[in-house]
């Protein structure tokens, strides 16, 4: 080997000597930057996390899987929707007229002070909006009876539509709905046509355009853009509202897609449930709606009717209770601690979604040793496997407790709705798990009606002949690995 030859492998060899040692130092700086990052960041988790369990989750997340966790947690982790709060604040002058108008309007409907127990004091301090009275409530159980009741109120609109989903699909029961927007903006009807951007992911770009050129006004709720908005991509506004002419309501479970209408073939069929409110709750729902148009469209809508229309048959008082991230306090949390704490007789939870605090565990075993007679009611097959196997740890710690716990096994069981003794019902579209109780704006609305709740009992009675009891104990007959699952999925639940 000559002296050049050797000078070239001396070279080469000082070069892969140094890139060898470099590459270590990279791959070194690489994983101390990332942990500095993870430990900076569980700081931050620990003072903006509103539970101690979100913030241990995330604390252990971030130290011991920095890689993952940390940019995870700065696109997902954040449970203050600042930007939210910046914005209703900013608007509050242009707010004050519509506001002024509400509770005018609302006064002669309020529920009376003989009427009014601590219960529904709670309710109404919680949701800064009283029980009205003078509506007609009609509960809406399975996708035909409900998409033919909205589309049926929206081709009865004169002045104008608010219409709002988490979800709109362009598909065959998204496109009538659209086809029927369409027709009545040509006819001179306003339309304010608002939808969640993740929720609303596949939406065709066609499907808005068409909307617009016909003159609906279109708007998407965004979380992650502008005015504070960065780096809030958890948040979710996750309200089903529609809202004709100020007289007619709809609220509930429904987003629209033709999944609902049980053509999801590994979803079906498909059990979900909606109502429709005719009177003066259908303006309270406009409040919420308003508020999150401006959100979006830094617009106030104007031109909406405040003046209640009872209808002749109105007996139900009604609650709407709006809640989400932007809120001081966590609404849907203590919404739903208070239904449970102040149920005498009965207490009767559908939910699709079951990954609870203990505080609301907690509160469900109160209720049994107080001799309410508590029933849950989840679906067996579900559309997350992570929520599923979370849920399983809980529901047996329930079944120990004596609350009748059912899986139903009809199809996939999306609905959210509580019965509580025998005159409240709830129907909205909050589940009981951390993304409705903290990261999700939802709404519910609450009827205070014997008949109405006698109607409601029904439909739960027969989704329970529909289901499978779960018994006390099963989940220690699983397999090892079916229960190591359920206890690792249970460690992330507070951060779902």
């Amino acid at each position: 080997m000559g002296n050049d030859e050797k000078s070239k492998v001396l070279r080469f060899n000082r070069i892969r000597v140094f890139y060898r040692l470099y590459r270590k130092r990279l791959i070194a700086a690489f994983v101390l930057l990332a942990h500095i990052a993870g430990a900076w960041s569980s700081v931050d988790a620990v003072m903006q996390n509103r539970t101690p369990q979100g913030a241990v989750a995330w604390g252990i997340s971030l130290n011991l899987f920095p890689y993952g966790a940390v940019p995870a947690y700065w696109f997902f982790g954040r449970s203050d929707f600042e930007g939210y709060v910046m914005a209703m604040r900013s608007g509050k002058e242009n707010f004050s007229e519509a506001q002024r108008k509400f509770t005018q309007a609302m006064e002669r409907y309020r529920l009376n002070e003989k009427s009014t127990g601590e219960f529904e004091r709670t309710m109404q301090n919680l949701a800064e909006m009283d029980f009205i009275k003078g509506n007609r409530c009609t509960l809406l159980i399975d996708g035909e009876q409900t998409f033919e009741s909205m589309l049926e109120a929206i081709n009865s609109a004169e002045k104008y539509i608010l219409f709002q989903s988490y979800t709109v699909r362009s598909d065959g029961i998204g496109e009538k709905f659209k086809q029927r927007l369409i027709k009545k903006a040509k006819e001179g009807v306003k339309i304010y046509f608002l939808y969640d951007e993740i929720g609303s992911m596949g939406l065709n770009d066609s499907y808005l355009r068409d909307l617009r050129n016909a003159g609906v006004a279109v708007q998407s709720f965004s979380t992650k853009v502008g005015d504070g908005r960065k780096h809030q991509y958890n948040f979710r506004n996750h309200r089903k509202i529609l809202v004709v002419d100020g007289r007619t309501g709809f609220a509930g479970g429904f987003n629209i897609g033709d999944e609902y209408l049980g053509k999801d073939p590994k979803l079906s069929p498909w059990r979900d449930t909606h109502m429709r409110v005719d009177g003066p709750a259908a303006v309270a729902l406009q409040v919420p709606f308003a508020e999150d148009w401006y959100w979006g469209a830094r617009k106030v809508l104007g031109g909406l009717n405040w003046q209640p229309v009872v209808p002749a048959d109105g007996n139900s008082y009604v609650l709407c209770i709006p809640t989400g991230p932007a809120d001081p306090h966590d609404t849907c949390s203590l919404f739903f601690l208070s239904a449970i704490s102040h149920a005498k007789s009965r207490l009767w939870i559908a939910t699709a979604y079951f990954v609870p605090d203990q505080q609301i565990i907690s509160a469900l075993h109160l209720a049994v040793l107080r001799g309410v007679d508590v029933r849950l009611i989840v679906p067996d097959l579900n559309d997350s496997q992570l929520v599923d196997l979370s849920s399983h740890i809980y529901l047996d710690e329930i079944a120990k407790a004596g609350i009748r716990t059912y899986r139903y096994q009809k199809g996939f069981m999306h609905q959210k709705v509580m019965l509580i003794d025998n005159e409240i019902s709830c129907i909205g579209s909050a589940n009981m798990d951390n993304r409705s109780f903290r990261l999700n704006f939802e709404i519910v609305l609450a009827v205070k009606d014997t008949a109405f709740a006698s109607s409601l009992a029904a439909m739960l009675e027969q989704d329970m002949m529909n289901s499978a009891e779960v018994k006390s104990g099963i989940y220690a007959a699983k397999p090892f690995w079916f229960r190591l699952a359920v206890k690792v999925s249970r460690l992330l639940a507070p951060i779902l």
